[in-house]
C-alpha cells in the first residue's frame, strides 16, 4: 500500500493532561495521522525520569535534536509526544516515535497517571521499549512494576474474567526491548559470554517455592514473559563524560564513546529492520489515521472512568473506518471520473470502460481502509452507492447526448427550416426537393461526431415531429399522381419504421452494455471481497502460529527451569489455540460461501442485471480458491 506519507519536521504532543489532571488527545497531532494513509510502525519509550529515554528516540528520527533532553533532575516530557517520519527501510510505511513522560517523576507525583501513560504506549506501539539505568536486577524489575499493573487497566473482553489467558494479551501487545543505558558490567555467565538477550532472559528466570517473597519476585518476570513477545535487549556504556553529557543536544557521534555510538547504531539497525508494522487482533494493519482513531478511543474510555477494551475498540473503530473508507472510496471514483469522462461519451462503452478503471480502483481503496465488515454490511452499501454515482453519470451523459443532437441537428438541419418557412418546398416537384435535403441534412448529422449515446433516438423524435410537414408537403406536390403519393407515402413510413429500429437498437446497445457493467460491478467486488478474506484468514492463521510458538517457548523454558507444574497448566492454553487455528482453517470455506450467498442475495436489489453466485453455483465458484 503506498499511501500518502507525512514527515515532520519536530515532535508534537499527542497526548496531554488537561487543566482538571485529566488526559486528552491533542486535536492538532490526530490532524497530523489523519493524513497518514500509510501503515505505521510505532516506536514507543518508556521508563524512568531522566533516564535519557529522548536520546533514543531522537536516533531513530535520525536527528540530534527533536525530542526534549536534558540534564537535570526534572522531567523533560510530559504526556506522550509524537515524531512521525519517513521508514528508512520500508518505503511504504510511515515511522511514529512515541516519546512518554519520565515515569516516577517525584514532581507530579501521580502514579495513576504513570499507569495510564505506560498503558497507552503499550496499547498504541509496535515494539515497547523499556529504557533503564545501571543494569536489569530485582530493584529493576521492581521498578518495571507498571507491567503487573497491566490487566487492571486493558481488558481484551469486554465479559472478561479474571486470570484471563495471557495469550488474548499477546494477540494485542508489542514486541519488547529493554535498553539499559551507562551498562559496566561484563555479559557473561559462569564464565561464559553471553549475549545482551541472553542476559534479559536470565534475569527473567523465576524461582521455586509458594512464599510470599518468591511470588512478589516472580510476579514482574511472568508478566513480561507472559504478554511480551519476542523480547531483546541492548546495553550501551555511558556516551560520554559527565560535563559533555549537560550538552547533549550539542553533541556528534565525533564527541561520544565510539562503543556507544556503535550500540546505538545497533539498537536503531533493530529497530529498523525488525520492528513490525502495528497490527491489531487478525493481523490488521494500521495505518496514521486508524493509529489516531485508537488513540481518541483509548484515551476516551479512561477519561469516562472505564477500562479500555481491546474487542470494543475494534468493534467502534471498525463502524468509524468501514464508513470512511465508504466516502474515501466514493471521493476517488468521482474524482477520476469528472478527471476522465469527456460528456458525452461517444458510446457507452467509452464511458463503461472508465467506470470499470475508477470502480476498480474505489472497491481497492475501501478493501484497504476497512475491516471487521462481517456481514459485508459495508461492502454492499458502497456497491449501492458507485451504483447510484454511475447511474447519475449516465443520466448526464443521456442530457449530454440529447443537448449536443438537439445542437447538430439545429444547425445542420437548418436549411431545410428556412426552406420549410419560406414555402419552397410548397411547389411541383417540391417533395423529391424536400426529400432529398432531408437525406442529404441526415447523413450529414450521422457523420458528424460528438453526438454520444442517444444519436438516432433524437434524430428520430426530430423527424416524427417533421413527419406532418412531409405529409403537407407531398400532399401539395400537384407534380404527383395519386399513385405516387401513395407510394411516397409508404416510403416515409418505411424510413420512420427503420429510424425507429435504428433507435431501439441504440437503446439496447446501451441497456447491454449497462447490465454487463452491472454484472462485473458485482465480480469485481466479490473477487476483491475474497482475496481480503483470503487474506485476512492467513493473517489470522499467523498470529495463531505466532501466539502458538510463544507460549511453546515458554513452557520450553518452565520445563527446563523446573516449573513442571506451570507448564502443564499452560498446556491447556496451547490446546485452546491450537484449537482455535484449526477452526479457522476449517470455516474458510463455509465462511466465505456465506459471505458470496449474502452479497449476491443483497446486490440482486440495487444491480437488477446480475447472475448472483449463490448456492451451488457459489460452491462451485469458490472452488478455484482452495
Amino acid at each position: 500500500m503506498a499511501g500518502q506519507r507525512v514527515s515532520m519536521k519536530e515532535p508534537v504532543c499527542l497526548i496531554e493532561n488537561d487543566s482538571d489532571g485529566k488526559l486528552r488527545v491533542v486535536r492538532s497531532a490526530l490532524d497530523i495521522l489523519d493524513q497518514i494513509d500509510q501503515h505505521v510502525v510505532v516506536v514507543s519509550v518508556v521508563g524512568l525520569y531522566r533516564t535519557g529515554k529522548s536520546y533514543l528516540m531522537n536516533k531513530l528520527a535520525g536527528e540530534r535534536k527533536g525530542f526534549a533532553l536534558g540534564a537535570t533532575i526534572q522531567s523533560k516530557t510530559k504526556g506522550i509526544w509524537m515524531w512521525c517520519v519517513p521508514h528508512p527501510e520500508k518505503r511504504d510505511h510511515t515511522l511514529v516515535l512515541l516519546d512518554t513522560e519520565g515515569l516516577g517523576d517525584v514532581e507530579k507525583g501521580d502514579e495513576k497517571n504513570d499507569n495510564w501513560i505506560f498503558s497507552l504506549a503499550v496499547l498504541l506501539s509496535s515494539t515497547l521499549v523499556y529504557n533503564s539505568m545501571g543494569t536489569i536486577d530485582n530493584n529493576a524489575l521492581e521498578k518495571l512494576h507498571y507491567v503487573t499493573e497491566l490487566t487492571e487497566h486493558i481488558k481484551v473482553k469486554s465479559n472478561q474474567r479474571d486470570g484471563e489467558e495471557s495469550s488474548e494479551y499477546l494477540r494485542y501487545f508489542p514486541s519488547f526491548v529493554w535498553t539499559v543505558r551507562d551498562f559496566t558490567l561484563t555479559l557473561e555467565v559462569d564464565g561464559r559470554p553471553i549475549t545482551a538477550n541472553e542476559y534479559l532472559e536470565n534475569a527473567l528466570k523465576l524461582k521455586t517455592g509458594q512464599s510470599a517473597k518468591v511470588q512478589q519476585y516472580n510476579l514482574p518476570r511472568s508478566c513480561l514473559r507472559n504478554y511480551f513477545s519476542p523480547r531483546w535487549c541492548f546495553v550501551f556504556e555511558r556516551p560520554a563524560s559527565r560535563d559533555k553529557m549537560r550538552r547533549m543536544e550539542e553533541l556528534t557521534d565525533a564527541d561520544l564513546e565510539p562503543a556507544f555510538v556503535e550500540q546505538a547504531k545497533e539498537f536503531c539497525d533493530h529497530v529498523f529492520k525488525e520492528v513490525k508494522t502495528k497490527t491489531l487482533k487478525q493481523g490488521l494493519k494500521v495505518t496514521g489515521r486508524l493509529l489516531g482513531n485508537l488513540a481518541e478511543t483509548y484515551v476516551s474510555a479512561i477519561r469516562s472512568g472505564q477500562i479500555p477494551c481491546l474487542d470494543n475498540a475494534v468493534v467502534a473503530l471498525a463502524q468509524i473506518e468501514n464508513s470512511s473508507a465508504i466516502e474515501r472510496a466514493r471521493a476517488h471514483y468521482q474524482k477520476g471520473m469528472a478527471d476522465w469522462v469527456a460528456y458525452p461519451t461517444e458510446t457507452q462503452e467509452e464511458l463503461s470502460e472508465v467506470h470499470a478503471v475508477m470502480e476498480k480502483e474505489a472497491v481497492a481503496i475501501f478493501i484497504n481502509n476497512s475491516f471487521k465488515d462481517e456481514d459485508q454490511k459495508y461492502q454492499l452499501e458502497l456497491m449501492k452507492v458507485l451504483q447510484e454515482e454511475y447511474d447519475k453519470i449516465c443520466e448526464r451523459n443521456y442530457k449530454e447526448s440529447q443537448k449536443a443532437c438537439e445542437s447538430k441537428i439545429e444547425c445542420i438541419f437548418a436549411p431545410l427550416e428556412e426552406k420549410i418557412r419560406d414555402g419552397s418546398y410548397m411547389t411541383p416537384g417540391g417533395y423529391k426537393e424536400y426529400c432529398n435535403d432531408l437525406k442529404l441534412a441526415t447523413s450529414e448529422y450521422r457523420s458528424e461526431g460528438g453526438r454520444g449515446v442517444k444519436a438516432e433516438e433524437v434524430l428520430k423524435e426530430y423527424l416524427e415531429r417533421k413527419a406532418s410537414i412531409g405529409q403537407a408537403i407531398l400532399s401539395a406536390d400537384q407534380s404527383l399522381t395519386e399513385a405516387e403519393q401513395r407510394a411516397e407515402a409508404e416510403q416515409a413510413k418505411r424510413e420512420a419504421s427503420e429510424r425507429e429500429n435504428r433507435a431501439m437498437e441504440e437503446q439496447l446497445v446501451v441497456q447491454e452494455r449497462l447490465r454487463a457493467d452491472q454484472q462485473r460491478t458485482y465480480e469485481e467486488n466479490v473477487n476483491q471481497l475474497m482475496e481480503r478474506m483470503e487474506r485476512d484468514s492467513r493473517n489470522a492463521i499467523a498470529e495463531h502460529d505466532r501466539v502458538l510458538q510463544a507460549r511453546l517457548k515458554e513452557q520450553k523454558d518452565l520445563l527446563q527451569q523446573g516449573f513442571d507444574d506451570r507448564a502443564h497448566q499452560m498446556q491447556r492454553e496451547i490446546d485452546a489455540i491450537k484449537g482455535a487455528k484449526a477452526q479457522e482453517e476449517e470455516k474458510k470455506p463455509s465462511f466465505m460461501s456465506t459471505a458470496l450467498d449474502t452479497v449476491g442475495t443483497a446486490a440482486t436489489l440495487f444491480l437488477p442485471g446480475i447472475l448472483p453466485k449463490v448456492g451451488g453455483m457459489a460452491v462451485k465458484w469458490l472452488s478455484k480458491w482452495f
